[in-house]
């Protein structure tokens, strides 16, 4: 028989550890979501990042936890099932341990096919003009130098100040974002993308909302939401349409 696959899977912004709402809870709800992929028709998963709102590697050490989650993605895996990520700005600091596990890391922004489409992936952070502060935020984070400076600091200093700093996130605070469509640099950044290089639908995260909007280049710029109170991911049939999921999300 032949093995038909035309099903791919986006999420992101699960921000696993958060200590907000209920962190079992939604644990529980994303290890469901691994679980009720349909194996056998599925071509990819691809997480976009903030799949874990704290992740930093030392070189023997990884973050405790989190058992369920990759015995499900294992078990994908094992089925056929190609996994990808794509670090958000939470979990970018991933080196070694992911690949090892046999998930494929990738760097924004991915253009890739996928049932005879392009798509444009990623997190979604720091591309367009997000301004001076955020580009040298995002330098600092990504800084080799500091990174291994980090290192030096025990893991138990280390992952209390990394949580630390995330809980004082917006999300933390449970402040709602809407995104501004035109006038945001994510936007501005697709139009741009898309009229160098076709593009039918580009994918990101990290503004924890919903969209789905057409850009002028009749390129798709679509947004797969979070999962603080409910279950948000896209997915792609393989033919001509997308559709999204949404439960309880309101």
């Amino acid at each position: 028989m032949e093995d038909v696959r035309n099903l791919a899977f986006f999420v992101s912004d699960v921000h696993l550890g958060l200590d907000c709402k209920d962190p079992e809870d939604r644990e529980r709800r994303f290890v469901s979501f691994l679980k009720g992929i349909p194996k056998e028709k599925t071509s990819a998963l691809y997480m976009l990042g903030d799949i874990w709102d704290f992740w930093y590697e030392y070189r023997d050490v990884v973050p405790k936890g989190y058992s369920r989650v990759f015995a499900s993605l294992h078990e994908l895996m094992d089925a056929g099932v190609p996994v990808f990520f794509i670090p958000g700005n939470h979990d970018l600091w991933c080196y070694r341990y992911f690949e090892e596990l046999g998930i494929k890391v990738l760097r924004q922004p991915y253009v890739t096919q996928i049932g005879g489409k392009t798509f444009c992936l990623g997190h979604g952070d720091g591309l367009g003009d997000v301004g001076a502060g955020y580009r040298f935020m995002k330098r600092i984070f990504e800084s080799r130098f500091l990174q291994a400076l980090f290192s030096t600091l025990h893991p138990w200093i280390a992952f209390r100040f990394g949580k630390g700093w995330s809980g004082k996130s917006r999300l933390s605070k449970n402040i709602h974002y809407e995104f501004k469509r035109e006038s945001e640099p994510l936007y501005k950044y697709a139009v741009e993308f898309s009229s160098a290089q076709k593009i039918d639908y580009f994918i990101f995260g990290h503004y924890h909302c919903n969209a789905d909007i057409e850009l002028p280049t009749g390129a798709r710029l679509l947004l797969t939401g979070d999962w603080m109170d409910g279950e948000n991911y896209l997915y792609f049939d393989g033919i001509t349409t997308f559709s999204g999921h949404s439960k309880n999300s309101e």
